[in-house]
């Protein structure tokens, strides 16, 4: 009876779960990025199974390990992935844990990734190298391939408790950050491993995680050590149990867990309006944990990014750890009305308040992030021994800090993207809602955004040294001010709509508005659109800004892989000057491209009201015909 139960609900779950993708290949934006996933994990599986069939062993359980860390890091990064089916759904219906764990882990496998996964796989079937390997190499993939999608959803259900805790939303933060900013600078530790002799204990690292358990089984059949290949086997087999068991428990924890805490609450005692609000914002920073782990995560990945290079000796970035705190933590708080979601509704029957809650926020960014950044930035460039650096840094400090605070409201007001409710939040914290695609893009522009905000000062600096210093303080008052004052005043116009947007989302007409005009461009104008708004950050910050900032600090320790050290004399700076402009337009492309396109549906959209206004004027009003007496 139970194990039909199973199979009921794990093939209603398949057909739901598969039902959801056709209805997001609907999706333009959607489809387009499910269609660049695919094609770059096919790209990825089919060199997986060469380095198989090229007998290059040691490196094809290295790349297994990396697939694996690959579906524990990803969604993680993805807003705790994909949660079409989310467990909240089903909490009414009388199922099991046990029972609800496992159709979800059924239902999990009906999708782009796991396929993908499966294929690359099939490295094993190739490396085997023999038929009774190749049969042994089967269930290993299988069981290999349950061992992937279970620890991504174990490591969400796990991220998801720790963001639940201070302590555990620190630590979510540190992981976070350390991860996000190896994907920029692990090419120092790379390089630093390299240069010694660990290759070989990072193949066997490899072999005893779990991801090479499967490989081991299938080389210890063509060895013929059958007593090797049921012990690996029914390894996986008690691992792929344990993790089934562990994440069944975790979803109970996450579907009946009390979310009101029970510590008592100080009360406000402000006496005027500006207090109120700068009180009310001091206490979001302290007491919602996801924006704590933004503050976290911001800090260390100036850190980590800052400090990786120490591995090979190369001391030029730790002066700018501090600005590159400040421009993550922009990036990071570029919603922070759509964040508060219907909140917003005390802010708008207050009157006269968007001017005092505006600042409010403000002050409150330039607290939380102010001191930390100033004192890391003082602390490692004494560190750094780099005296040319000081002018550089303290110029570019204030800058990016007072960008960063009146672009934050500003992007906030005007892009405001609606997510879930803090009240609503599931037991993924993660999760934020509909509009992950959408969030991220505004972090993407808030990135450049706010760095750009520090460019006359950092010109300045550069030709006249400590004269960027007040310049910086100047231009970091006056975007605090200007970017809030516009900010304040778009409040001040077109709250109610916000506040609808918060409440209500986007309507089908309105999103079909927003996509006209992107879907009247060919398909190859989008996609290369999408790919230099997703590329131009490779020409323009680890080849032009990186490469620059080693030259103007006199660092030449390592040229790694930064193309215009490679070259000679003033051919350097031509070569960070091309790479920068290579960037720039890419970004520039990018956008222009979406923003034309925009302004596109908006204009059609007003022909067509004005068509329709003017064709139901034409058209002749009948009479009501009136009956006889």
């Amino acid at each position: 009876m139970a194990l039909a139960l199973t199979y009921s609900t794990s093939d209603t779950l398949v057909r739901m779960r598969l039902a959801a993708f056709r209805h997001a290949l609907k999706d333009q934006f959607r489809r387009s990025w499910i269609v660049t996933g695919a094609f770059v994990g096919l790209a990825l599986a089919g060199g997986t199974i060469w380095l198989a069939a090229a007998g290059k062993s040691d490196v094809l359980v290295v790349v297994l390990g990396v697939w694996m860390l690959g579906w524990v890091v990803g969604p993680l990064f993805a807003g705790g992935g994909d949660e079409t089916l989310k467990p909240e759904y089903f909490t009414m219906l009388p199922l099991s844990p046990r029972t609800l764990s496992t159709g979800l882990l059924v239902a999990a496998l009906a999708g782009v990734a796991p396929v993908i996964s499966l294929i690359a796989l099939v490295s094993l079937v190739v490396a085997s190298g023999g038929v009774v390997a190749g049969l042994v190499a089967v269930p290993a993939l299988l069981l290999q391939l349950f061992c992937f999608v279970l620890a991504s959803r174990l490591a969400v259900a796990v991220y998801g408790v720790l963001l639940q805790v201070p302590a555990g939303a620190v630590i979510a933060a540190l992981v976070n950050a350390f991860i996000l900013a190896f994907m920029a600078q692990g090419w120092a530790l790379i390089a630093a491993f390299v240069s010694t002799d660990v290759q070989g204990t990072i193949a066997r690292a490899a072999r005893i995680a779990p991801s090479g358990w499967g490989f081991d089984a299938v080389q210890a059949a063509g060895r013929g050590d059958w007593l090797q290949v049921v012990g690996l086997l029914l390894a996986l087999v008690v691992l792929v149990v344990v993790m089934l068991y562990a994440w069944s428990a975790l979803l109970v924890r996450r579907t009946t867990a009390a979310r009101a805490g029970g510590t008592p609450r100080r009360l406000l005692t402000a006496k005027t309006a500006q207090g109120a609000a700068a009180g009310k914002e001091i206490r979001s920073w302290s007491r919602d944990l996801l924006y704590g782990h933004k503050a976290v995560f911001a800090i260390a990945y100036g850190l980590f990014f800052c400090l990786m290079p120490l591995a090979i000796g190369m001391r030029s970035m730790l002066p700018w750890a501090g600005p590159a705190a400040v421009v993550m933590a922009g990036s990071m708080c570029a919603n922070l009305y759509g964040a508060d979601g219907t909140a917003y509704w005390m802010t708008l029957m207050t009157p006269g308040s968007s001017r005092a809650d505006v600042r409010a926020r403000q002050r409150a960014f330039l607290l939380v992030f102010g001191p930390v950044t100033v004192l890391i930035t003082v602390l490692l460039t004494w560190w750094s021994g780099v005296a040319s650096a000081w002018p550089l840094v303290l110029s570019v400090l204030p800058a990016l800090l007072g960008g960063a605070a009146g672009l934050v409201v500003a992007c906030s007001v005007y892009a405001a993207v609606p997510t879930t409710d803090a009240h609503k939040r599931s037991g993924n914290p993660l999760n934020s809602g509909e509009n992950e695609g959408e969030t991220m893009g505004i972090v993407y522009v808030m990135l450049v955004l706010v760095a750009t905000t520090c460019a006359p000062a950092l010109i300045v600096a550069l030709y006249l040294g400590w004269w960027g210093v007040p310049l910086g303080v100047l231009s970091g008052v006056l975007a605090w001010w200007f970017f809030g004052r516009v900010a304040a005043r778009r409040l001040d116009a077109r709250g109610p709509e916000l506040l609808t947007l918060l409440r209500h989302g986007r309507s089908p007409a309105e999103q079909a508005k927003k996509t006209a005009g992107l879907d009247a461009l060919p398909k190859w104008r989008r996609g290369l659109a999408g790919f230099c708004l997703g590329f131009g950050a490779i020409p323009l910050i680890p080849q032009a800004v990186v490469p620059a900032i080693i030259k103007l600090t006199g660092s030449h320790s390592s040229k790694s892989w930064f193309l215009a050290l490679y070259q000679n004399g003033p051919w350097q700076w031509v070569v960070i000057a091309l790479m920068a402009t290579l960037g720039l337009s890419m970004y520039a492309y990018g956008g222009l491209t979406y923003y034309y396109a925009k302004k596109r549906a908006v204009r059609y959209s007003v022909h067509r009201e004005d068509d329709e206004f003017y064709r139901d004027a034409r058209q002749p009003r009948s009479r009501p015909r009136r009956g006889r007496e």
